[in-house]
């Protein structure tokens, strides 16, 4: 799952970008609110994560102009006000949540991971079963017949990217856009990397047949 991060102080923005990654999510950062436009407006996200207080447009402003957009990508705004008539005015401007600086880190994960199920129909579920592979999307673990997989982050997000388009041909620029970040390069090889890594992992328990490659068009996963 690929996330916008807007945060103008870079130690925070450091610290919650490290703590996304870890879990396996691929994190852009952008530091002022127009900056945050231009960059939903050029890519595919599955979340925004939004603070309020930003340079050059607030984060109500950048809210708006998402919405008035057509976007429909699911926005949980982050402040230190905690005002009644402030969580008002972000809930108007067309956010789907809200959390009052100081949180949690789990609590901020909990509420991401519940956006982002209600922000895709059918809604995703908790735990993924295809054929013998379960996908736990809580704790980020994959398990074969109940033999846990060894996964690193990436490796994880690239499965469960695959696992939900489970019957789709996905192309490696669709990969690229939900499982990397705003450093991928397009004319490296790494997306075939990571399907390869996976595919060894897979095989000794008996599933390395779960991911098919489709010449010219991407990869398929397969029950």
């Amino acid at each position: 799952m690929r996330v916008l991060l807007v945060e103008d102080e870079p130690r925070a923005a450091h610290v919650l970008a490290k703590g996304l990654r870890e879990r396996a999510y691929a994190v852009d950062v952008a530091v002022d609110g127009h900056a945050a436009i231009e960059q939903v407006a050029t890519n595919d996200y599955d979340a925004l994560i939004l603070d309020v207080m930003l340079p050059r447009r607030d984060g109500f402003d950048v809210c708006r102009s998402v919405r008035q957009s057509g976007n429909t990508v699911p926005i949980l705004m982050l402040t230190a006000r905690d005002a009644v008539d402030a969580r008002i005015e972000g809930l108007d401007s067309g956010a789907d949540d809200y959390l009052v600086k100081p949180f949690d880190f789990g609590e901020l994960l909990a509420r991401l991971r519940a956006l982002i199920r209600r922000g895709r129909q059918p809604l995703l579920p908790e735990r993924i079963v295809l054929g013998p592979l379960v996908l736990d999307t809580r704790a980020r673990l994959a398990t074969i017949a109940s033999r846990e997989l060894a996964l690193t982050a990436k490796e994880y997000a690239l499965l469960e990217y695959l696992v939900r388009r489970a019957g789709d041909v996905v192309s490696r620029g669709d990969i690229a856009e939900h499982v990397w970040d705003e450093h991928y390069d397009p004319l490296s090889n790494v997306v075939d990397v990571y399907i390869q890594r996976l595919r060894r992992k897979l095989e000794p328990v008996g599933a390395g047949g779960l991911i098919r490659t489709r010449r010219g068009e991407g990869y398929q996963v397969v029950a």
